[in-house]
């Protein structure tokens, strides 16, 4: 596990679960890495995506109810996977 997702899981250990969580996510502005990331969730989670002004990159926040950590940290692990994705 990278420092981040450990420093991460710290400061989630503290959080009372299950709860909302919010993840920021910003990829190049390809359809199919957009894809990838709204796979990670199911129909409950609401997702909002914003181009970026030279139409470059695609922010995409997504909110969910997640059950606890380890489902967070999990999502993060995968998203890793995906080229070019900044974690927010």
């Amino acid at each position: 596990m990278s420092d981040v997702l450990a420093k991460l899981r710290l400061q989630l250990e503290t959080m009372e679960w299950p709860s909302v969580y919010m993840y920021k996510f910003i990829v190049p502005n390809h359809p199919e890495k957009v894809d990838a990331i709204k796979a990670m969730f199911d129909d409950s989670a609401v997702i909002k995506t914003n181009t970026s002004k030279n139409a470059n990159f695609i922010s995409v926040s997504i909110e969910v109810v997640e059950l606890d950590v380890d489902s967070i940290i999990e999502k993060y692990t995968i998203a890793s996977q995906i080229q070019g994705i900044i974690s927010l």
